[in-house]
């Protein structure tokens, strides 16, 4: 089924939005690992052999040569780059829908208010690790709707098994739906198990030979971090309320109030209508809403994986059961909700688009180190804006503030081999060239108290300190 030239024209338009709302969006301290893993592998290092890295292994390796094109403009080319991918995204549910008998008119509605949810918005804005599974997960959609109806052929269950692991690969929640799919296809042999187990085999294989070469590192930086760091981090914060039932119950129901998700969930409750095609995305809906609730607290990115399947669910049953008026009115009211934060930052750029603005700080931190004659990895919680600077991250910091602000998931002997500096243990930070603060606040969704150690340490030990022009970064350089 191929689209038409209008479709096409549509779908362009609808990447060229993404990308420039991408880049009209706050600065966010949560991209600061992504934009470091993508540009230290696209100089030939490895995560969890080379530097610290807290997810799963297959984003930095498929973004690194895009980092490495991009050069300076990496950061913004990375968000440019989840934006796309969220065009492929609508793609992927628009055409589920379709291969699922539905019609043009409702795949277009349900994919559209897919669309204006704040999950996904937020999801494919920034150069975090959401975008890249998401699309992999929603493109997989339409071979494994075929497979209900049986129709699958070989290569559409190759490309569902390459699709799903992939995602996995990307992000370890990802795994669960893709989990899910291999019971069902095992179950319901039209799915063609072999060969959807054959294509996953590529990304298995990848995490696997990472595993194999260093498997502390790659345990720590998939599970264990994840799993635990949480729980730690708002215990000593004073905030354990939000690890609790009550706090992920008020907070997935505010993210998916923040569009028509939740008006979708009742319309596909509502229906009684069962078939493989329904019975297969409501398997997938409800493992990824296992995936989504597992960790704690619940953030609205969590929630990413269960849109797809929400969205071509909810097409079957806009076509079988048209919504009334008042259902029309009161999907609006949510579809105003979800794109309001998007709106905003939208009209926040009138006053300067912050990517721009980073850029222009990049180069005068790169400006500042070359003029104090810095050579080699920069120490900083704020690694995203060294590919702008020209400069690298010390490995230790790859992970941006992230691990830097844990107390006790590593032993002091374990810190070393796994790249890794705590503020609690910065007697093991050696003599850095320079360390970059000021990038850790209010403005990029951070704290600017976990920069304090690292500056305390720099003053006691004879740095010198140098502001660097723009007034949001401070530079202290190693004494000669």
């Amino acid at each position: 089924m191929k689209l038409p030239v209008r479709g096409v024209s549509a779908w362009s338009a609808l990447a060229v939005l993404l990308a420039l709302l991408a880049l009209s969006r706050p600065l966010d301290h949560d991209e600061s690992q992504y934009v470091a893993a993508a540009w230290l592998s696209a100089r030939g290092r490895l995560p969890y052999l080379d530097y610290l890295y807290l997810q799963a292994p297959l984003q930095p390796l498929l973004f690194a040569p895009l980092a490495g094109i991009a050069g300076a403009w990496a950061w913004p080319m990375l968000r440019i780059v989840n934006a796309l991918l969220g065009a492929a995204a609508f793609a992927g549910v628009y055409r589920a829908a379709r291969v699922a008998g539905v019609s043009s008119r409702a795949a277009i509605t349900a994919t559209a208010l897919f669309g204006c949810c704040d999950i996904l918005l937020f999801s494919i804005g920034t150069a975090r690790n959401d975008a890249l599974p998401l699309a992999l997960f929603a493109a997989a959609l339409p071979a494994m709707v075929r497979a209900s109806l049986g129709r699958a052929t070989p290569g559409s269950a190759l490309l569902a098994g390459l699709l799903l692991a992939g995602a996995a690969a990307a992000k370890v929640s990802y795994a669960v739906p893709a989990l899910a799919y291999g019971v069902l296809a095992l179950a319901d042999r039209r799915h063609r198990p072999f060969l959807v187990a054959l294509g996953a085999a590529p990304a298995a294989l990848l995490v696997g030979w990472f595993y194999r070469a260093d498997p502390a590192a790659f345990g720590f930086g998939v599970l264990g971090f994840p799993t635990r760091a949480p729980a730690e981090y708002y215990v000593a914060d004073g905030r354990a309320w939000k690890l609790g039932p009550l706090a992920k119950l008020v907070d997935t129901l505010k993210f998916l109030a923040l569009g028509p998700a939740l008006v979708a969930i009742v319309a596909v409750a509502r229906e009684r209508r069962r078939d493989p095609t329904r019975l297969l995305l409501d398997a997938l809906l409800l493992a990824a809403f296992v995936a989504a609730l597992m960790p704690a607290p619940t953030w609205r990115q969590y929630l990413a994986p269960v849109l797809p399947p929400l969205f071509v669910r909810f097409a079957l049953a806009i076509e079988a059961r048209p919504p009334g008026r008042i259902a029309r009115r009161l999907t609006g009211v949510f579809v105003i909700a979800g794109v309001a934060p998007s709106l905003i930052a939208l009209a926040g750029a009138r006053s300067g688009v912050p990517m721009i603005a980073a850029m222009r700080q990049s180069a005068a931190i790169g400006a500042a180190l070359d003029r104090a004659g810095v050579a080699g990895p920069v120490v900083t919680l704020s690694p995203q804006f060294l590919p702008g600077a020209g400069y690298a991250v010390d490995p230790r910091f790859a992970a941006g503030p992230f691990y830097f602000r844990s107390h006790a998931l590593l032993t002091p002997a374990q810190e070393p081999a796994l790249h890794a500096v705590s503020g609690d243990r910065l007697a093991a930070l050696g003599r850095p060239g320079a360390i970059l603060l000021g990038g850790e606040g209010a403005w990029t969704s951070g704290d600017a108290a976990l920069e304090r150690p690292l500056e305390t340490w720099a003053r006691t030990h004879g740095y010198r300190a140098q502001a660097v022009p723009g007034g949001r970064f401070r530079l202290f350089i190693r004494p000669r």
